[in-house]
Parts: C-alpha cells; sequence; structure tokens
C-alpha cells in the first residue's frame, strides 16, 4: 500500500513538473514549432509509436504534416516526411544536423559512440571518415574486393547448385537470407581480415560458417535494441532499474562480437610481424586490419585497438545486415512478379551469354538489373528512418522553429512512396527508372549530406553481383507453388522481413554446362 502511495505521488510531481515546463516554455518562445500530438507526462510520445516505427510516424505525418514534433521521453524531436523538407535539412542545414544523439543502447553497442556511423560531428568523425575514404573504402579498395566478393557468390552457387542436385526433383528449398549473410560475413572476411571462414567447401547442408553464425547471433540481439523509439534510450527510469534486462543483452551479445574482432586482430599482428609493414603500393592488396595496425604503429593513441574494433563493426554490421536484407528484398519482389524475374534473365542471356557467370564489370551495363536494384531499395530502404542526427544550433524547417538539441528523424520510408513524388508508389515496377525518367525524386537508402553512408559503391556493386548472379544462375518459385510471397514486414534499426524468405530454386538449363564445372 506504502509504495503505490509513493508511485502515484511520484508520478503527479513528474505531471506537475512537466506542465509547469511546458508553460513555461510556451510563453517564453518566440518561434512556432512544428505541430504534433497531445503529450504525456514522463513518455511523451511514445505510447504512440506502435511497431514497426516508420509505419506509424507515416500516419502521424498524415495527420499533422511533413513536419511535425514528438517528445520522446526526456528527448524532443522533429520528423521530417517529405523530399523537400528533407533536401532542407541535409543540405541547407547539413552542418546542424550533422551530429548524433547519444544514446544508451548505440553507447554500449558502438564503443561509446565512436564508430564512423554513430559519433558526434567534430575532430573525430572527420578522423573516421578519412581513413574510410583514402584506406578502407576508395575506389581502388572497393574495386579490389570484388574478386573475394565474386568467390563468395560463386562458393554459395555451388553450395546451392548440391543442395538442389540432392533433392528430390532437382529443386532445392532454401532459406535465403541465410546464405546471403553468409556470402556478405566471408567476403568481408578476405577483405578485411584476410581470414576465409572455417566451414569445409563441400558442406552443403551447412548455410552459415561458425563464425557467420557467431555474428549473425550477436546481430539478432543488437539490431532490434536500435532505432528512433527505443523506450530504453528515452526514460532513464528503465535504465537505472533495467527492468528488461536490456543491458544484460546487449554486454553478452557485444562480448560476443568483440571476441570474434580480437581474434581477427590478433591474427592479423601475427601475420605483419612475420611479413613487415604495409606500404602504400601495396595497401590495395592487404587487409584492411593490417592497413590500421600500420597506421597504429605511428600513431598508437589514434589508431588504437578500439578504433580499429569500431571499423570492423561499421563494416561488417552494415556490410552483412543490409546487402542480406536487400537481396532479400529483391528476390521476394521478383517471386511475386515472375514477369520481372524473367525479363531480368533475358537481359542477362542478352548481354552476358550464358557462358560464363556474370561478373563485377558486367553489372553496371545491365540497365534492367539496376533499375530492379533502385526499385528495391525504394521500397524496402535497408535503414527506413535513417540513422537518427542531432541539431547542434537552432534552425528552422519547413518555416517550425527547431531548437538545439532536437533529434532529427527523416522517415525515407514515407519519402520512398509519396504519391505527390511517385505514381502508383507501392506498386513494383523497375521501368519507372527508365531513361532517367525519376531524375530528381529523392531516394535516401544510402542517407544525404555529410553523414551519406561511405559504403554506398560497395553495397551497389555487391547486391548487383549478388543478385544478378541469383537471376542467371536460377530459376525461382514459391514455396508449395503459393500464389504470393508474404511481405509483411519486421522490426528494427533496418527493415528484415518478418518471416525468412524461402523459396525453391532449380539451376537453370541454359546455365547447366557452366555450374556443372564451378
Amino acid at each position: 500500500m506504502e509504495t503505490a502511495y509513493v508511485a502515484t505521488l511520484s508520478f503527479l510531481f513528474l505531471f506537475a513538473i512537466h506542465r509547469f515546463l511546458s508553460r513555461r516554455n510556451g510563453k517564453n518562445s518566440k518561434h512556432q514549432p512544428p505541430p504534433g500530438p497531445l503529450a504525456v507526462p514522463v513518455l511523451g510520445h511514445l505510447h504512440l509509436l506502435e511497431k514497426p516505427f516508420h509505419h506509424s510516424l507515416a500516419r502521424l505525418a498524415a495527420r499533422y504534416g511533413p513536419v511535425f514534433s514528438l517528445r520522446l521521453g526526456s528527448r524532443d524531436a522533429v520528423v521530417v516526411s517529405s523530399a523537400e523538407h528533407a533536401r532542407e535539412c541535409l543540405t541547407e542545414h547539413d552542418v546542424t544536423f550533422a551530429s548524433r544523439p547519444h544514446f544508451p543502447t548505440m553507447s554500449l553497442m558502438t564503443y561509446g559512440g565512436t564508430t564512423v556511423g554513430n559519433c558526434r560531428y567534430g575532430p573525430w568523425w572527420r578522423l573516421l571518415r578519412r581513413v574510410s575514404a583514402e584506406h578502407l573504402l576508395s575506389p581502388r579498395r572497393v574495386s579490389a574486393m570484388q574478386p573475394a566478393v565474386a568467390a563468395e557468390v560463386r562458393a554459395m552457387v555451388r553450395r546451392v547448385c548440391r543442395a538442389a542436385a540432392a533433392a528430390p526433383g532437382g529443386a532445392a528449398r532454401v532459406q535465403l537470407r541465410r546464405r546471403l549473410f553468409e556470402v556478405s560475413l566471408s567476403a568481408l572476411m578476405e577483405t578485411v581480415a584476410r581470414t576465409k571462414t572455417s566451414r569445409a567447401e563441400d558442406d552443403a547442408d551447412t548455410d552459415m560458417s561458425p563464425e557467420a553464425r557467431e555474428f549473425k547471433e550477436s546481430m539478432d540481439v543488437l539490431m532490434p535494441l536500435l532505432g528512433a523509439a527505443n523506450t530504453w534510450d528515452y526514460v532513464p527510469m528503465l535504465r537505472w532499474f533495467d527492468v528488461f534486462g536490456v543491458k544484460r543483452k546487449i554486454a553478452a551479445a557485444v562480448s560476443t562480437r568483440d571476441a570474434l574482432f580480437r581474434r581477427l586482430i590478433d591474427t592479423e599482428r601475427r601475420r605483419m610481424l612475420d611479413g613487415g609493414d604495409v606500404t602504400g603500393s601495396e595497401e590495395e592488396n592487404t587487409s584492411m586490419i593490417a592497413v590500421l595496425l600500420s597506421l597504429q604503429k605511428s600513431e598508437p593513441e589514434t589508431y588504437s585497438d578500439n578504433l580499429i574494433m569500431s571499423m570492423c563493426y561499421s563494416m561488417f554490421a552494415a556490410g552483412t545486415e543490409t546487402t542480406a536484407g536487400t537481396t532479400e528484398w529483391a528476390m521476394s519482389l521478383l517471386l511475386n512478379h515472375p514477369n520481372v524475374l524473367k525479363k531480368a534473365q533475358a537481359e542477362m542471356d542478352a548481354s552476358v551469354g550464358t557462358s560464363r557467370l556474370v561478373t563485377p564489370d558486367d553489372v553496371a551495363r545491365l540497365g534492367y538489373l539496376q533499375r530492379i536494384l533502385h526499385e528495391t531499395l525504394r521500397l524496402y530502404p535497408a535503414v527506413p528512418l535513417m540513422v537518427p542526427h542531432e541539431s547542434t544550433a537552432d534552425c528552422t524547417v519547413g518555416g517550425h522553429y527547431v531548437p538545439s538539441g532536437t533529434l532529427l528523424i527523416v522517415n525515407a520510408y514515407a519519402i520512398h512512396r509519396d504519391p505527390v513524388a511517385w505514381e502508383d508508389p507501392a506498386a513494383f515496377r523497375p521501368e519507372r527508372f527508365e531513361d532517367g525518367s525519376a531524375e530528381g525524386r529523392l531516394l535516401l537508402p544510402f542517407g544525404m549530406g555529410r553523414r551519406r553512408c561511405p559504403g554506398d559503391t560497395l553495397a551497389l556493386r555487391t547486391l548487383g553481383l549478388v543478385i544478378g548472379t541469383l537471376i542467371q544462375c536460377f530459376d525461382w518459385d514459391t514455396v508449395g507453388g503459393a500464389d504470393n510471397v508474404d511481405m509483411a514486414e519486421g522490426v528494427g534499426i533496418t527493415l528484415p522481413r518478418a518471416v525468412p524468405l524461402e523459396a525453391m530454386c532449380r539451376p537453370r538449363q541454359a546455365m547447366l554446362d557452366v555450374l556443372q564445372k564451378l
């Protein structure tokens, strides 16, 4: 009874403070804030946000406009849901919104908020961005990575062909996401750490190596805890008591992830002791970790092992989740639109032929494949709400006052499906990108402005090669001959499918000679 009495008094006290501060700010403000719904004490508007959050925010935008305000627990936020205002924020006010907010969950996962995608705007971010641009994701480095990506894609094709050969009727039932995650991580292991995953090449029954499974299990814990409306980040009381065990879950997943990174760093350090330093002329042909370890010798305080692990995390997290997820959405769309799949295969046969596999150099010349990729990224952007920004100065967005310290949430999902900009926006129509007909319409799958994802070139090349190979090598069908694949969306900072895609695949008759020689 006494506990309930104290809780009631605490709630009333917080409510009184909330009303007092709201009235004081309203009386003293000389600027008009963006409109928004009525907030409740402590939670603000968190109770209005149902998962998936980008859908909830789109519904609120339909009521309050393309620029509206929210109170997320202890934080003020402004949500932008139109191309016009996204450009305003990320071009005209690019510097103002170039920083990232401090989220407790993100800090626990990203070495105190020191990764290139999550650190605050300033000297540290400039250092990480320079290292990424010059040493890790330069055009020469990205080109040098393509053979490793192509090799992993061929290995996946071999395993699927073996599975199909052993299956009744010659058609294998595959869960694509696990295989795609393995391809992405294996290629990154080769280029980031010059290390191969430990699964036997002839093991067709196992779709993931021990390393891929280890990393994926940690990401499966971390990803759902990231996002613009994670209650634990906004209500300090939940952090004090850790009611849901969030901190414990994160700590366990981070420990598993970092153990993998330490093994990779230690292995590369021993290899360098035997082989010498990395020189600039050979940098593109050595591992990314080796490059960073060479820089560590001259500036050990700057290029610490923690920095190297943060760069590994940035590469592995972005390069696995987004590649696997986007490819899975693309294949889901193609299964629901077999006419598009057949058109893509016809282009492949005409441009590449059936006597060899598609190569990274072919991908840029396959116009219809590129349009499929763009349309997939429009409908299912890898990060539908983008990574939140934070204002570092007062500014005006859409004629509304936005004070310093406000979160900026850009709803890329809503912008990509805006009926004002896109005809029949929910339809999958790659043809809308023909002859530059979609030029001038904003696509934000990799962000915009200073904080745009630095790995966009690598991602697009990898996606094109993976999707192109799956189209070229196999005929695809739904499991059990179902009419359509369920397109329900999952939750998290990325945009996963609610249920992993399973599909039936059979080696294409026209490609049998090539596939038998792999």
